[in-house]
């Protein structure tokens, strides 16, 4: 994987939100747990200056490389780590860095990993399908696309894509197989679902059911959640930016669920869970990006912002 690196900068998602319903102050130590490009690390350390200190996670080495360029004037109020937020814990046990006083995560990828003609995200790469966000995961999309079962392929497709033609497109795959490029994938599914003047490619759902696939990002995500409550301090707070529907009921689900002492059935009388609340919902309803937010980076459209704020509760 190449390492070159072009230094070009946007604004991240729902940028001024996040910052204000972190309700930041000066000395606070914050985590950002999906680093990318350092948008949001650096919008944080603003907030938090002139001793506010940052921890950055990110499971690509190129985008810690690229956050690193841009936080390099910040000097020792950085520190970044090639993990995976699923080790949030860890990470923060390892660099004595908790509690925290914020955690923010957005789950999108950055323009430049969509379109990196080596990872196979897009469906004009000609490159072999990789999708993976780290280099060292074992799994790649080419051992998803060309190995699966049909069966197993038609799950991820419908579970993950949320496809309503999971079952024909999987059973394009294993008639095409072997495989080789994004390219290729991409030709496969609109063999089956022609574009006919589509503003969003038909592949769209496929590409990201495999993406999930390859990265665990819905079971990582699952588990982040839980740990970036459980390395917050009293009153610390939670930000998590969602660009689909399945990343976004996870969220909502975990804040919900969370922010109730109990989750028993309402009629059983006597509730032995034990179960108390550990966080306080500050989103009742999900934030969405301006139009002229939009407008001025489109990617953004489909971002769903959520927060809330940690009570100093055990969770599990």
């Amino acid at each position: 994987m190449s390492t070159h690196i072009t230094h070009t900068t946007h604004s991240p998602a729902l940028l001024s939100e996040v910052v204000e319903l972190l309700s930041l102050n000066a000395g606070d130590r914050c985590v950002d747990a999906t680093l990318g490009d350092g948008g949001h690390a650096a919008a944080l350390l603003e907030a938090t200056a002139p001793d506010g200190m940052l921890l950055g996670i990110d499971a690509d080495p190129q985008a810690l490389e690229r956050a690193a360029l841009r936080l390099e004037p910040l000097g020792d109020r950085v520190t970044l780590v090639n993990d995976n937020f699923s080790n949030l814990e860890t990470v923060l046990e390892a660099h004595r860095f908790r509690p925290v006083s914020s955690v923010v995560m957005d789950l999108g990828l950055s323009s430049w990993q969509l379109e990196s003609a080596e990872r196979g995200f897009s469906f004009r790469d000609v490159t072999p399908l990789d999708m993976r966000l780290g280099p060292t995961q074992a799994v790649t999309a080419s051992d998803i696309v060309n190995t699966s079962s049909e069966v197993d392929l038609t799950q991820i497709l419908f579970e993950f894509g949320e496809e309503p033609r999971a079952r024909r497109i999987a059973q394009g795959i294993v008639r095409r197989r072997p495989i080789d490029t994004a390219q290729q994938l991409a030709s496969v599914v609109e063999a089956i679902i022609p574009r006919r003047g589509r503003r969003v490619h038909p592949a769209t759902r496929t590409f990201m059911a495999i993406r999930i696939a390859v990265n665990w990002e819905l079971e990582n995500l699952e588990s982040a959640l839980h740990q970036a409550v459980r390395v917050l301090e009293h009153g610390g707070r939670l930000a998590v930016i969602a660009y689909h529907s399945l990343e976004d009921r996870i969220v909502k689900r975990f804040m919900g669920r969370e922010s109730r002492n109990c989750v028993c059935p309402p009629q059983q009388i006597e509730c032995a869970c034990g179960h108390r609340a550990t966080v306080k919902v500050l989103t009742r309803k999900v934030v969405r990006p301006s139009d002229e937010e939009v407008q001025g980076n489109p990617r953004i459209r489909s971002a769903r912002l959520r927060a809330c704020e940690a009570l100093g509760v055990s969770v599990n």
